[in-house]
């Protein structure tokens, strides 16, 4: 019987159930499926509980994204205005406006959500 997860031991026998059911060949809306979702759901629900993720630092986030797609830096300026904007928000100088994490989230896709996370403003 799937209970609520109260321990680490009973965290990774669950872990070790679902993965053991993701290597089934198993129909959709079967016994095993819906074996896997109710153990992926205490499970993830285990992991946000014990194992939190702090949310990115915004700049963080930016300059990921930019890697992803291959742009320079410098190529921020049409999202975030001049070179010298482009500097002072990826060197801690200046906070995002809210026009910059519109910008932002429509032409890079990155979540408004990460984009107004709290991060320090540098003052040297």
């Amino acid at each position: 019987m799937i209970t609520p997860i109260k321990n680490k031991d009973q965290y990774h026998k669950y872990l070790d159930r679902a993965y053991q059911l993701m290597q089934e060949d198993f129909q959709l809306n079967s016994k095993s499926s819906d074996e896997l979702e109710l153990l992926s759901i205490l499970i993830e629900k285990y992991e946000n509980e014990h194992f939190p993720i702090d949310p990115p630092n915004p700049i963080d986030a930016i300059l990921f994204r930019i890697d992803q797609l291959g742009m320079k830096k410098v190529e921020l300026s049409t999202v975030l205005g001049s070179k010298s904007r482009v500097s002072e928000i990826l060197n801690g100088k200046r906070k995002l406006s809210l026009s910059m994490i519109r910008n932002l989230n429509k032409k890079l896709g990155i979540s408004a959500q990460t984009l107004i996370n709290e991060y320090e403003i540098s003052h040297g």
